[in-house]
């Protein structure tokens, strides 16, 4: 058994770690860290948790708790974990990071979209992207894993194997998503209120939101060049999910043909067709979020335009699971050898 502590477990991302942890074998939560409540038994703040969790809320202090366990996760804000990583804290223990703070490479960058200073650039280099199913390899020997967001872990398995095979041109990618609301976090906000939220459907961030650099960066790797893309998220009115709806023109063929669906289909199977939580659905199934809810898969599929010489590819998942805690510990097991599986063989909700 190795030992983890929580850091942001009264967040909606951070009670479901709690939860997927409590059905992990070869885990034991050690500390549920909580700003807001410490000293509450943790089941006084989520009361499905009684009689299953009876342990208090704890701080945050990081040096403390690097001292008695082998993990921590951060579902914490933007600049928390920069403004207090330290080399004594990665000696002692492994850091799942759920939050921004190291997965963009350029501290400028990263300055700029989040509007706060960096704390700990020095540790930007190391820190390892935790996106599973493209950096298995380098996250089972990191100390530090930026674990990847909802919107952008939908974003960019979406399109990945199009973009790695320069079967798009990225120039005119366009990604549009919706998200539920979870996603916004637990605290108190105007916007997130059942009258403000419900029967409505707004698009927000526009040309503006902080994970667009993000997917860029990462898609970038995978293309070779630099990627820049339209961004547009769209909140609506229902607990779980993201959907992205991702458009670009082919890169046709020498004859001037567009590639058929077949050739497309191989890549995705090529990239994905070994991938536990990556389903690439049959021809014409789109993807819902319904069927991905409380789980750890992403579904994939896509849709040739013949009249344009476009490609619309859709992806759906759990923002929660496979978009913050149930990738969190994807990576916590490739980290310590367990089976990559273990603790995510959540079957999805319905209804």
């Amino acid at each position: 058994m190795i030992k983890a502590g929580i850091i942001g477990a009264t967040g909606y991302a951070g009670n479901e770690l709690v939860r997927i942890l409590m059905g992990h074998k070869e885990v034991e939560i050690k500390w549920y860290g909580s700003r807001s409540y410490i000293d509450k038994k943790y089941a006084e703040v989520y009361q499905n948790m009684f009689e299953i969790v009876d342990d208090v809320c704890m701080d945050d202090n990081m040096e403390e708790l690097a001292s008695q366990v082998d993990v921590i996760f951060t579902a914490t804000p933007q600049g928390f974990l920069a403004g207090v990583l330290t080399e004594e804290i990665l000696k002692k223990t492994k850091i799942v990071d759920l939050s921004a703070d190291y997965r963009i490479k350029d501290v400028a960058v990263y300055e700029k979209w989040y509007g706060i200073e960096h704390k700990s650039p020095q540790f930007i280099e190391e820190a390892v992207y935790g996106l599973c199913e493209v950096n298995r390899e380098k996250i089972k020997g990191a100390r530090l894993i930026a674990n990847p967001g909802c919107y952008t872990t939908c974003s960019i398995l979406t399109a990945y194997p199009l973009v790695k095979e320069g079967l798009i041109d990225t120039s005119t990618l366009i990604v549009d998503a919706k998200s539920g609301t979870s996603g916004a976090g637990r605290g108190a906000k105007l916007p997130n209120l059942f009258c403000e939220v419900n029967e409505n459907m707004k698009a927000y961030g526009v040309t503006s939101h902080r994970h667009t650099p993000e997917i860029e960066e990462q898609l970038g790797y995978a293309a070779g060049k630099e990627v820049m893309i339209n961004f547009t998220p769209h909140l609506v009115p229902m607990n779980r999910g993201i959907l992205a709806t991702e458009y670009a023109a082919l890169i046709r063929k020498e004859d001037g043909s567009l590639p058929t669906y077949e050739e497309i289909k191989a890549v995705y199977d090529k990239y994905y067709g070994k991938e536990k939580f990556v389903r690439v659905l049959e021809k014409d199934v789109q993807p819902e979020t319904k069927w991905v809810e409380g789980s750890n898969y992403v579904d994939i599929n896509f849709k040739i335009d013949e009249r344009t010489g476009r490609i619309v590819m859709m992806g759906a998942l759990d923002n929660l699971v496979k978009g913050a805690a149930g990738q969190a510990v994807q990576n916590m097991n490739l980290l310590f050898g367990f089976d990559e599986a273990e603790g995510l063989n959540l079957v999805p909700m319905f209804p």
